[in-house]
């Protein structure tokens, strides 16, 4: 099965492979100057987060994880792709840099991939070694199978040591080591969360909840045995949240399309590197997608797409094909274009007054009505900035039924309690304080002790 992107030759293979692999060293080496506590001078080009954690600025250190499994993969198919001794010393040297980097993210989704990828890569290693050769003018030269395999000594090796390295400081951080032995306590665990969300799927089977409407979901319902703690807006499984919020039906025809095509394509059969290449980031960002969300994030749809289009059969020489590309991507600029805008708009709300442009410097929250794209974070912010009075509790009442839908947190509940009272919905009042009490106990009894109390977390809108 041949691919056009790939066939045409080795541009975009390469231009990917070195891209990755350039981003997940600086994203490398910017996690373990925070792991250590060095990043605040970087500041505002990165974030300094508590001593002991890395992840970069991908938000979080699973996402900090998948991306370094993917530039250990950009790193081996370069390895094979460059001859030169020199380049390939170069390459081991950034491997070695990007397993310093994953053990310092603590990540168990990180091992995960970590151990997939050097199985699949010592394999195919041994393969090559027993006589084997994809194409006669693609030659594969990965490290010894012995080589690769050693990694995962090295890995261990390294999550004891990083911690050892902080001295004293070191004493209240938690090593890869103890991750694996405790894991997360009960009530943030995968388990409680996944066992939720099948509950969810319970109630609902054939139709879902609704796009986006898990948080509500998950608010809104009393199980009967533990509760996720925290505000869940995905199942951190791509199956379940299609499930949740789709259906089975659709989550079954979605992920059964895409294994269906998988199979079809046999990865297992592959002998082309850049091939190989493709399907080894893709399965990174699909192990991942069986633990989290890392599809719902820019850098990782990006990705995803290209390998995609690296994988996805076509023919050459068809003459109309440019003109659709060239129409494909001046469509997709101009979504961009307005995309990118209308984030400019909508987050100055969320800026301090004298971080916005000039032009939304006053009456800002009237400036930012009217957007199609982020509607949702719109009302939002004008929900926690507009105070519930006698006179605009009918409009806050249908502002925060809506907006409910989008984050159900303390104070979207409260304005919501707040306005149904004014309006003498004693019913809808009481059960709303039943479900804040249930789905958040400690900001419940805060908001009882401090009448008018909107706590929260996450993006505040400033006035």
């Amino acid at each position: 099965m041949g691919s056009g992107l790939v066939r045409e030759g080795c541009l975009v293979p390469s231009w990917l492979a070195a891209g990755v692999l350039l981003a997940g060293l600086v994203s490398g080496v910017l996690g373990l100057l925070q792991y250590y506590g060095h990043a605040e001078p970087l500041a505002p080009w990165t974030s300094s987060p508590a001593l002991g954690q890395a992840y970069g600025n991908l938000r979080q250190r699973n996402q900090f994880a998948t991306l370094i499994s993917m530039a250990w993969i950009a790193m081996l198919w370069l390895h094979a792709k460059h001859p030169s001794p020199r380049a390939r010393r170069g390459l081991l040297a950034a491997a070695l840099l990007l397993l310093i980097a994953a053990a310092a993210s603590t990540s168990r989704t990180g091992l995960l991939q970590l151990l997939a990828i050097v199985g699949v890569a010592s394999f195919v290693a041994r393969r090559e070694r027993r006589g084997w050769r994809a194409e006669a003018e693609d030659r594969m030269k990965l490290p010894s199978p012995l080589l690769l395999l050693a990694t995962i000594p090295c890995y261990f090796i390294l999550a004891w040591l990083l911690p050892q390295l902080l001295g004293g400081a070191g004493g209240g951080v938690e090593s890869m080591l103890q991750r694996l032995h405790t894991g997360a306590p009960d009530d943030h665990s995968r388990l409680v969360l996944w066992r939720n969300v099948l509950s969810l799927i319970a109630e609902h089977p054939w139709t879902g909840w609704g796009w986006g409407e898990l948080s509500f979901a998950h608010y809104s319902t009393q199980y009967d045995g533990p509760r996720f703690v925290e505000i869940l807006d995905n199942a951190h499984n791509l199956p379940l949240h299609f499930a949740v919020e789709l259906g089975i039906p659709a989550a079954v025809f979605i992920c059964g399309g895409f294994l269906w095509l998988v199979l079809a394509a046999g990865p297992w059969c592959e002998r082309d590197p850049t091939r190989l290449m493709a399907w080894g980031m893709l399965g990174a960002i699909v192990l991942h997608s069986l633990l989290e969300y890392p599809l719902w994030y820019a850098p990782f749809q990006l990705v995803f797409g290209f390998c995609l289009g690296m994988l996805w059969p076509a023919r050459s020489n068809l003459a109309i094909r440019p003109a659709l590309s060239s129409l494909a991507a001046g469509a997709m600029l101009l979504v961009v274009g307005y995309a990118s805008w209308e984030y400019i708009r909508v987050s100055q709300i969320y800026l301090p007054a004298d971080e916005r442009l000039s032009a939304f410097k006053e009456n800002t929250l009237a400036k930012v009505r009217g957007t199609w794209l982020f509607a949702r974070q719109a009302e939002f912010a004008e929900l926690t900035l507009t105070t519930v009075t006698p006179a605009n509790a009918t409009e806050m009442h249908a502002l925060a039924r809506r907006v409910i839908h989008f984050s159900p947190e303390p104070r979207v509940i409260v304005k919501l309690i707040k306005s149904a009272e004014l309006l003498g919905f004693k019913e809808e009042s009481k059960a709303q304080a039943e479900r804040f009490s249930d789905a958040f106990p400690l900001e419940f009894a805060r908001w009882l002790r401090q009448t008018g109390s909107e706590s929260g977390s996450g993006a505040v809108p400033q006035p």
